[in-house]
């Protein structure tokens, strides 16, 4: 009988707070991941600070699957600590990901503190090498990009190259980010992380 792994699930969250509270920010931080340390499938997380002195801050936290994040995210200790900040906090993006992740994350210009759950640790690192993620990315852009040339040049070969480029990438971004990539990389997710074959299990 086969199983499906489940992929860990990494949350960006941005937050902006009074460079004048930085203080009170670093302890409520380090205090959400005091809290969060505690439930099962947390794998760490960290903040950091865009740069010295500036508002904008950018926290990320790991579970080891979206039950687990779940689990947290609708405890009374999170709903706790949230409505501790008000005031203090305020929360202007959300981001989830699963399988390769890094490609939109703002610049780590001032690290203010890590967290690694210590399994977490013990476990190695997460993410899959850098040369798995272009081999991953190479599979789903080559066979999209060739099909979206094939069908511009049959049906607007008229059309200026610039234009057709800008259909093309008008397309095809939406369907690699929220289609093609998650799929392949729910696919090849064993591949990744160095586990055996699906079908040699």
């Amino acid at each position: 009988m086969t199983t499906t792994q489940a992929a860990p699930v990494t949350v960006a969250v941005a937050r902006r707070a009074d460079p004048a509270r930085t203080d009170e920010m670093v302890a409520w931080m380090r205090a959400g991941t005091a809290l969060a340390e505690s439930f099962p499938g947390f794998l760490g997380a960290g903040f950091v600070q865009s740069a010295p002195g500036s508002p904008e801050w950018h926290v990320m936290y790991r579970f080891a699957d979206a039950e687990t994040l779940r689990r947290w995210e609708e405890s009374p200790q999170r709903t706790w600590w949230l409505s501790s900040a008000q005031g203090i906090v305020e929360h202007t993006r959300v981001e989830r990901r699963t399988g390769i992740e890094g490609w939109f994350d703002p610049p780590v210009d001032h690290v203010v503190e890590t967290f690694v759950a210590d399994d977490a640790a013990s476990a190695g690192p997460v993410a899959p090498p850098r040369w798995k993620q272009a081999v991953t990315i190479w599979l789903a852009f080559f066979p999209l990009s060739l099909t979206a040339t094939l069908l511009t040049a049959r049906f607007i070969a008229g059309v200026p190259l610039a234009v057709r480029t800008l259909l093309m990438t008008l397309c095809l971004t939406p369907l690699m980010t929220y289609l093609v990539l998650p799929w392949i990389t729910r696919a090849l997710q064993w591949w990744l992380h160095g586990q055996p074959a699906p079908w040699r299990r």
